[in-house]
């Protein structure tokens, strides 16, 4: 796999994750191990000082999924945030911990369950909490 883009979170996001992490049943959740990786490496900056372009939690990004071919416009949320409409997905999916912390333009691959990888492009951000100054969502 290709080395990873640099990625940038929140101190606020950072904490609530780590929070999350520590409340799931150790070895019970796909995708967690992947998560606390990203959280690892991330760059942690104060909520005030996240750039613009960046994809934060509650964040709604356009991206696109080479393997499919496809195009998709989705908000990450927490899994309590979840919702039968279609346009949410939580961190602990695994795109949705691939989407966490990467700018505009960025590309990752991204392991599949199952096996593989699939390959994402951020596109847009179309609403990052952040930059609309809600810093505590």
């Amino acid at each position: 796999m290709k080395t990873r883009p640099e990625i940038t979170i929140s101190s606020l996001d950072s904490q609530r994750l780590e929070d999350l992490i520590d409340s799931l049943p150790k070895g019970g959740v796909a995708g967690v191990n992947e998560l606390e990786e990203e959280l690892a490496r991330a760059t942690v900056v104060a909520p005030r000082e996240v750039p613009d372009n960046i994809v934060t939690m509650n964040s709604t990004v356009r991206f696109f999924v080479e393997s499919t071919n496809k195009e998709f416009e989705l908000t990450l949320v927490y899994p309590k945030d979840m919702d039968s409409s279609g346009k949410t997905i939580s961190i602990l999916a695994p795109v949705g911990s691939a989407l966490l912390g990467l700018a505009i333009g960025n590309e990752i691959e991204w392991p599949k369950p199952g096996g593989g990888n699939l390959k994402i492009k951020i596109i847009q951000i179309t609403f990052q909490p952040e930059r609309s100054g809600e810093y505590q969502l």
